[in-house]
């Protein structure tokens, strides 16, 4: 197999393609140099179909070594276990953009796995993933409409940036992952920062722009490199049984279609089934070479396909949707703020058929989600957790825990709320959301971002803005296009465009484009950004009607965080050997507490009377009480002129024999032993610093 090597830009940066060298096994294989990542892509493809496989079994697979950043994976098994929900999100990315380009009839089983050998935090493999996934289809001889390359767009003082490096990320006010084709644009997922539909907009054409070079660098790749693309067989449909079925499924879709409720329309399209088994068992009779269960899925196949085309055809024909809305209306929404009485804030929100409960839990800084990744080991303060169970659809299903698209939503939900949250500085609590969707007919992570957003006002967190999402869809026939706002399932389903966009009424916060066609150009994503925002305005004054701002006051079940800072100087004494004196603090007085290396101390009750007390142990430990302040105090040691005890967790003082009773004390012993509880009163401190502390002065009070 001869060596091929291409180089290209992204932005400022090189890019090297190379095949022929690595997995020749493979049926396309290419190595990514991109500054210090290295990615290698391979595509495989199995030689027969699928028996019996009614849809296309792609399976993309994001895989992160951690030696590709010097690093031994934690815990006891010490090597790679299950992807992270990085890697996981990363495989959806790459998925996303290639799956609409496979022949739609294409039926055997494809893998692409994209294998991180090296990791330059400045050099992202995501986008690259998608660019080797292509380029190892394009080289290979699986068939494939490509090529398709991705990049991600940054924003620095108003400056877009293609490519951006970590510290140009950190800096950045949005961030939007795009993949195009050499035509139009395939794929967007990104967050920004309260930003303006219009910039929105010319990012996700910048982006367009800056990934042209890699198109034609696959392509000339290729042309160096491609293999012939296989054949595959399609087996063609009997035309008499398709006229039959599909003419018994336009006599009763009109009034199937015109049932406006869900699940009452899918019995009204089932209640069709048994005329159509009559149909096929008349039809097989009359014919003796043919297998009746073969026929009878092609007939369940038209029937979808009918389905599928009758219901594109209201909107492209008729003007008209599968619930009768107007092209840009909105579901009927209705909202309900604090009904879980336990959790630190709730709320249902509700449009159409489409239900979600969020719930609030707000902790410390020990609740903080440690996340090991290729970049280092990082804590995140706010997590965002979708679940999806089978009853939302009226299925029966196991729970497996989250799968691909349960992480997936949860992402974007999460950033689509994450800037509306409060600095961690004025506001110091671990946030944990939890999305429970209850019924499910389009855009539950949508509903997720509403229902989250009105269960933080009911915590009481000091959000900076209300936000939504909507959903928008797309159908497209000839030169023709039809935007829908708030699409429902079928509509997402049957439609070429599902195109998601959380923000406030003042700007985008998340976004997030998939399709099914070749792509779409700048006029469709002018047209949805614009009727996205009409759509989510309305949302949000619906949702103000509930709650328009948090609360005053947070749940009684609720931490109460208090924060204080000491010098530096004092924080070895706070924490003790190995840990002792803020162990004692807690287990004194119940709370939580965490302290950083800056001296801030965050200490986390229920009671503020607990935190009122760890608080004076705290000023206690790192500076001189007043003389007259009476602690509760432990004796330590008995010595025969008196006993050490410890008045502070940490600090120990004399009590003079004389300070021990008001009569004379002749031993010690007589009075005090190890481990008692004892009051004393501070009364300052002698010339070499050392603190006397009295129990007979309390007596006396």
């Amino acid at each position: 197999m001869s060596y091929y090597k291409i180089e290209t830009k992204i932005g400022n940066k090189t890019l090297i393609m190379e095949t022929g060298k690595y997995a020749k096994q493979a049926d396309g294989a290419v190595f990514l140099s991109f500054g210090d990542s290295r990615i290698l892509v391979t595509a495989v493809s199995a030689k027969e179909a699928r028996e019996g496989a009614d849809f296309f079994p792609l399976t993309v697979d994001y895989i992160e070594k951690y030696y590709a950043s010097g690093k031994i994976p934690g815990g006891y098994l010490k090597r790679e276990a299950r992807p992270s929900d990085a890697a996981t999100l990363t495989s959806r990315l790459i998925d996303r953009p290639i799956r609409p380009l496979f022949p739609e009839n294409y039926r055997c089983e494809t893998q692409v796995s994209a294998t991180v050998l090296s990791y330059d935090p400045d050099c992202a493999t995501d986008q690259i993933g998608i660019i080797g996934a292509s380029a190892a289809l394009m080289v290979s001889d699986v068939p494939f409409n490509g090529p398709v390359a991705s990049c991600k767009v940054a924003r620095v003082d108003g400056k877009l940036i293609a490519a951006p490096s970590a510290e140009e990320l950190a800096k950045s006010d949005l961030e939007i992952l795009v993949a195009s084709s050499e035509k139009a644009v395939v794929m967007v997922e990104g967050a920004a920062d309260i930003i303006p539909e219009d910039e929105v907009l010319e990012a996700i054409m910048f982006g367009f722009n800056a990934v042209q070079p890699c198109i034609q660098a696959q392509k000339e790749l290729a042309k160096l490199a491609g293999k012939s693309k296989r054949t595959f067989q399609v087996t063609e449909r009997n035309k008499d049984l398709s006229g039959l079925i599909t003419k018994i499924c336009l006599e009763k879709f009109p009034a199937a279609f015109g049932i406006r409720e869900k699940l009452e329309r899918y019995k009204a399209i089932d209640a069709i089934k048994p005329d159509i088994e009559r149909a096929v068992g008349e039809f097989v009779a009359a014919r003796e070479d043919l297998d009746a269960a073969a026929i009878k899925k092609e007939a369940m196949a038209v029937l979808e396909d009918t389905k599928y085309e009758f219901a594109r055809g209201l909107v492209t024909k008729n003007n008209a949707r599968i619930d009768g809305r107007k092209f840009n209306e909105v579901r009927p929404i209705n909202c309900d703020a604090g009904i879980l009485p336990r959790a630190h804030g709730s709320s249902v929100f509700t449009r159409g058929e489409t239900q979600v409960m969020a719930s609030i839990t707000l902790g410390s800084g020990e609740d903080e989600q440690f996340i090991d990744s290729l970049e280092g080991l990082r804590k995140d303060k706010f997590m965002l957790h979708y679940n999806f169970p089978q009853y939302s659809v009226g299925e029966v299903g196991p729970n497996r825990g989250p799968g691909r698209r349960e992480i997936g939503h949860g992402n974007l939900a999460k950033r689509g709320i994450f800037p509306i949250l409060p600095d961690t500085q004025s506001f110091p609590y671990t946030i944990r959301i939890v999305s429970e969707v209850l019924e499910s007919n389009g855009s539950s992570s949508m509903g997720t971002v509403c229902s989250a957003c009105l269960a933080l006002m009911d915590a009481g967190v000091p959000i900076k803005e209300t936000v939504a999402g909507v959903a928008m869809g797309l159908i497209s026939e000839d030169n023709n296009f039809f935007i829908l706002t708030d699409i429902l399932g079928d509509e997402d389903h049957l439609g070429d465009m599902d195109f998601k966009v959380t923000g406030t009424k003042n700007g985008v916060t998340a976004i997030q484009m998939d399709i099914k066609i070749d792509g779409v150009n700048r006029e469709i994503l002018e047209k949805a950004l614009t009727q996205a925002k009409e759509g989510r305005l309305h949302i949000i004054n619906e949702m103000e009607k509930e709650l328009s701002q948090p609360r005053n006051n947070m749940s009684p079940f609720a931490p109460r965080i208090e924060t204080m800072t000491i010098s530096t100087e004092y924080i070895k004494d706070v924490i003790g050997p190995g840990g002792k004196v803020i162990k004692s603090i807690i287990e004194k007085t119940g709370v939580k507490m965490d302290i950083n290396d800056s001296g801030e101390i965050h200490i986390v009750s229920i009671d503020e009377n607990s935190i009122a007390l760890a608080k004076s142990i705290v000023k206690g430990i790192v500076s001189e009480p007043d003389v007259g302040t009476v602690f509760d105090a432990t004796v330590k040691k008995i010595m025969d002129f008196g006993a050490f005890v410890e008045y502070l967790p940490g600090k120990e003082g004399l009590v003079h024999i004389s300070e021990i009773a008001k009569e004379r004390v002749n031993k010690v012993t007589d009075y005090l032993k190890e481990g008692d509880a004892c009051r004393v009163m501070f009364l300052g401190s002698d010339r070499q610093g050392r603190v006397k502390l009295s129990i007979k002065a309390v007596d006396s009070n």
